[in-house]
């Protein structure tokens, strides 16, 4: 069943040629809303949770946005006003900025984002990638933030430009499980198999040294190829993990603190609290209070 209502829609201008749309759709049907959007300006779009499905040049083009993804859109020679449809259950954040004003934001060596180049101005661009923790706390944060409306303005402003920042303060794409350093495949395959037990076993997690004999490889290239293909040292790599599904517990209100704590192996709660609060610069109970 569709219908054409939506259980909460949001706007705020952020700035000239910047504003920044929240939608939540909380029922239990299939709903539909539509914005314009003029050819100068680019897209973001973040899906915290739930399904997103866009249309495109009347019905022409579908762009699926899952779960924990964002989409990238920029086309400056056609307009692409917004048609999307929100699954049960899903909330979504989306920044739409005008080139122009998005250039003014970066310093001139910029060179990582790539569409930011000379040769790219004139270029459509199309990108849809899982985002991290982080920039899921600040997405739960503007959804859900509990703000005196004298503050909504600065608060939003606030907030979209640490999405920002957080979206392209980035390495190449630790996803893309590819490296030079790992010439044989079988190698890659046992860094693979690497972050699957260690994922796995989250609670309690294998050393170092018998997680490399158990991949059989050197404790070095254990070490190397992990941080090459993943862009994190092994155990870095789980602590964002741990911290995002530590995230995802205290969002679903069915777990305290203390609960959470356990789930993910820490000895103590107060060992948690300090990860919680090193990741994401708030501790667990303010970030429950933040978004609730």
């Amino acid at each position: 069943m569709k219908n054409n209502g939506i259980s909460s829609f949001g706007e705020s201008v952020v700035d000239n040629g910047f504003s920044i749309l929240r939608l939540k759709n909380d029922s239990e049907e299939v709903l539909n809303k539509k914005y314009p959007v003029s050819l100068e300006f680019i897209q973001f779009h973040f899906c915290l949770k739930g399904q997103t499905n866009f249309t495109f040049n009347e019905g022409n083009y579908t762009f699926q946005v899952l779960e924990d993804h964002s989409m990238l859109l920029y086309n400056p020679q056609k307009a692409l006003p917004i048609e999307v449809e929100l699954a049960p259950d899903t909330w979504m954040v989306s920044v739409l900025i005008s080139i122009t004003k998005f250039h003014s934001l970066f310093s001139s060596d910029a060179d990582h984002i790539s569409f930011l180049s000379p040769d790219n101005n004139s270029k459509k661009y199309y990108d849809n990638l899982p985002f991290s923790s982080s920039i899921a706390v600040v997405l739960s944060q503007i959804l859900q933030a509990k703000v005196h409306d004298s503050m909504k303005s600065l608060y939003f402003k606030g907030k979209v430009y640490e999405l920002l920042c957080l979206y392209f303060n980035k390495n190449e794409d630790p996803s893309i499980e590819q490296c030079p350093f790992l010439v044989d495949e079988e190698n890659v395959q046992k860094i693979r198999k690497a972050k699957k037990i260690i994922l796995d076993k989250m609670s309690d997690p294998p050393s170092l040294e018998k997680l490399a004999i158990e991949v059989e490889l050197s404790l070095k290239k254990l070490k190397d190829g992990f941080k090459q293909i993943y862009g994190d040292t092994v155990f870095a790599y789980l602590l964002d993990h741990k911290m995002d599904e530590a995230r995802k517990m205290l969002d679903s209100r069915k777990y305290n603190v203390n609960e959470v704590s356990l789930k993910l192996g820490y000895s103590t709660a107060s060992h948690f609290i300090a990860a919680f609060k090193k990741k994401y610069g708030t501790t667990p109970k303010k970030y429950i209070g933040s978004v609730s």
